[in-house]
């Protein structure tokens, strides 16, 4: 249903022409219900016109044989079973019958939702796998597994104290006052109890012994396994400078994390951000949301130059000086004396709040203990099992063979952490499936998107198209004459296609 609570376009069931289709796609209703028609090939499917993320309009999206992708942030949907077969959409889409009559295509009973797989209960069998983290990896592999048919016993290990959540929303619509809580967990508790996940939260794990096949905990029990993943995600980068362990000091992982900010900017006036990565101008726009003086402090020249380019970096800085936001680039912060930040340039800001945003790292430590094979990551193969068979890993900490650019990579986004999470699980089953997912984020600065797909480290060139300060452009970053990623503003299905290309061009 739209805002107004009016459906949109014809009435389906009185049946539309084919005529009436634009892009192989007419967005209609059946009664109080918005419905997407969909052509592909010689077949007609009738669709949830929303996106189960955050409701992108699938009519604006692209589809790739028998499924239609979001032009949001690129989930996918089976046309055919509406079920999420690609993340960050984790909820399958309602689905309509469609008939023809003549030259009319009619839409007739909404389908039912088939019944979620109870395969554990019914006929467990005796296999046990261990998941060792409670982000989207974790997370995707678990119900990746129940929903593949796994009988056996799973159980994730999560060092946080929340179920896992929408990660991204912590420093964009949560962190921003614009998502209420109950929109972060990814799943409610009921849905761990009814598909018989063993979800244990405030766990950690100590060690990972590959000869015994089992895990120890914390507090020194072991959990033996038959098949292992390891998604023990990143942590962030720690500020070495006196006084950044008062407690109006923060860093951004966690959903505490951020209701201790959302808590602290209640009572603050100013804040300081120190770091211009993608974290830390999500966060600098989110406490402008909530009418704070917001400065940022970065010693790069211009916000996220290394990876999206100078023309870029000013468009963001100028969107963000804009919104209120003032810079200290080329600088750093040398000590934070009470609510005094010293810079090294000499400046001194006053402050309420800090949120050290400058990086994470990978949690490596468990792997590297285990004797797993790492560079600068846990090393995997196109399968994501690492050097000990019927060990996996998958998410930040994973470094893979990408096909596109050519090279092993490893990348904290949180799409590929999911889509990883899906793949591990298959090859868990003994399912061969190779990763080549293009990698994919997308970030929220105001009313302003980024998408970016593909994996550039370093270009020689970009090839820009349109208007980047009238916030509708194509970016193509170029090495040796190819392609290596693209990013937009306001040209989502552009984006979409350049997903497309890059997946038909792999190596």
């Amino acid at each position: 249903m739209t805002e107004d609570n009016k459906p949109r376009g014809p009435d389906l069931t009185r049946g539309v022409s084919l005529t009436e289709f634009k892009d192989g796609k007419l967005l209609g209703h059946v009664g109080e219900e918005d419905v997407l028609l969909v052509q592909a090939g010689s077949e007609i499917f009738a669709i949830e016109p929303a996106c189960s993320h955050y409701h992108g309009p699938l009519a604006e999206g692209l589809v790739v044989g028998e499924t239609i992708r979001c032009p949001w942030h690129h989930a996918c949907f089976s046309l055919r079973s509406g079920e999420a077969t690609r993340p960050p959409a984790l909820n399958r889409l309602a689905l309509w019958d469609v008939a023809r009559d003549g030259d009319r295509i009619v839409v007739q009973r909404k389908r039912e939702a088939p019944r979620p797989s109870t395969a554990h209960r019914s006929a467990p069998t005796p296999e046990k796998f261990v998941i060792v983290g409670g982000g989207a990896a974790g997370f995707a592999a678990a119900a990746t597994l129940r929903r593949e048919g796994f009988a056996g016993a799973i159980t994730m290990l999560s060092n946080d104290g929340a179920m896992p959540v929408d990660r991204p929303n912590l420093s964009k619509d949560y962190l921003a006052g614009s998502a209420p809580e109950d929109w972060l967990p990814l799943r409610s508790e009921d849905y761990y109890r009814d598909t018989g996940i063993d979800l244990r939260l405030n766990t950690n794990v100590s060690a990972v012994d590959p000869k015994s096949r089992s895990v120890t905990l914390g507090n020194g029990d072991r959990l033996p396994f038959d098949r292992l993943l390891l998604a023990t995600g990143a942590e962030p980068v720690k500020l070495q400078i006196p006084g950044v362990d008062q407690p109006h000091v923060h860093t951004l992982r966690s959903v505490a994390d951020s209701r201790a900010i959302i808590t602290a900017a209640g009572s603050a006036k100013r804040a300081l951000v120190i770091g211009a990565s993608f974290i830390g101008l999500e966060v600098a726009a989110s406490l402008r949301a909530r009418k704070l003086e917001v400065h940022v402090v970065a010693p790069e020249e211009r916000p996220m130059q290394k990876l999206l380019g100078a023309e870029i970096g000013d468009f963001v800085r100028s969107l963000h000086e804009e919104n209120g936001v003032v810079f200290h680039l080329k600088d750093t912060v040398e000590k934070l004396d009470g609510k005094r930040a010293t810079l090294k340039s000499g400046a001194v800001v006053e402050v309420d709040l800090v949120v050290v945003g400058i990086g994470v790292k990978p949690r490596l430590a468990l792997a590297e203990q285990a004797g797993l094979a790492a560079d600068r990551g846990v090393s995997v193969s196109e399968y994501l099992e690492t050097s000990v068979a019927g060990i996996f890993a998958a998410g930040d900490i994973a470094r893979w063979p990408d096909p596109h650019s050519r090279q092993t990579i490893r990348v904290e986004h949180w799409v590929v952490a999911e889509r990883q999470g899906q793949t591990a699980a298959r090859n868990m089953l003994g399912k061969r499936e190779r990763f080549d997912a293009v990698p994919f984020f997308w970030s929220q600065h105001y009313d302003v998107p980024i998408n970016y797909v593909g994996h550039a480290e370093s270009f020689d060139d970009i090839a820009i198209d349109g208007s980047i300060s009238g916030k509708d452009c194509l970016l193509k970053y170029r090495k040796a004459g190819r392609v290596l990623a693209v990013a937009s503003i306001y040209r989502d299905l552009d984006n979409l296609k350049a997903e497309l290309e890059m997946e038909r061009s792999r190596a």
